[in-house]
């Protein structure tokens, strides 16, 4: 009568053999990774080669993070651009506001889930991740943050940020005053409108110069 050890040792040789042998029938999981490997479209600049005042912006960067994002890389192909797209964004998300940092990166995430846009999704959710520092909260707004377990106040945020990326939006008084019940100032709602109007704009240039998330960004936080 067969051991149970001999048993064992036979299954499992048994069962890896044929597991291996299906896997072999099978196509490449992802046989087009190497794409994700490409920061855009376009021939990013040798670093070395960027403007100065560029070049020292992606240097601190990749000292803070440890890499240095794709966004940056695309547009340093045309400098000007660079600098003016990256001074209104650090505005945006970073400078003075009566939202805090995580609300603006949730603003950002369900914008550019709405317009499929890849780069931004996984790199602003890798930033809400950081900023709210609740990643189940973070990955239900990624998915759907409608269904998503919500603050009021975040959540009336959310569905004005919603109304404002879509085709023709006019505000509406009642919009505001909604916003308004829930604690949010003018140049709250002011903010709202910025942020989701420009990565509105942001979505769309991603989309066009193909940009790819950093492979970091995915395991961020995680």
């Amino acid at each position: 009568m067969m051991s149970v050890m001999r048993c064992t040792r036979f299954y499992k040789r048994h069962f890896s053999t044929s597991l291996l042998r299906l896997q072999d029938n099978k196509p490449v999981f992802n046989d087009n990774k190497e794409k994700n490997l490409n920061p855009s479209r376009y021939t990013s600049p040798p670093l070395e080669e960027l403007p100065e005042d560029i070049r020292a912006i992606c240097d601190e960067t990749k000292s803070k993070i440890g890499f240095i994002p794709n966004v940056f890389l695309a547009y340093a192909k045309r400098p000007e651009h660079f600098r003016n797209f990256m001074s209104y964004h650090d505005l945006l998300m970073k400078g003075p506001s009566g939202l805090s940092r995580a609300e603006r990166e949730s603003i950002v995430v369900v914008v550019s889930k709405e317009n499929s846009c890849l780069y931004c999704v996984v790199a602003h959710g890798a930033a809400l991740r950081v900023l709210g520092k609740d990643n189940v909260v973070a990955d239900q707004i990624v998915v759907n943050w409608r269904t998503a377990d919500l603050s009021p106040r975040l959540r009336g945020i959310l569905e004005f940020a919603s109304k404002v990326n879509e085709k023709g939006f006019v505000a509406q008084e009642e919009d505001i005053n909604n916003l308004k019940e829930l604690g949010l100032t003018d140049f709250d709602v002011w903010d709202i409108v910025s942020i989701a109007a420009f990565f509105g704009f942001s979505n769309r240039m991603a989309g066009f110069l193909d940009m790819r998330p950093n492979i970091e960004f995915y395991n961020m936080k995680r």
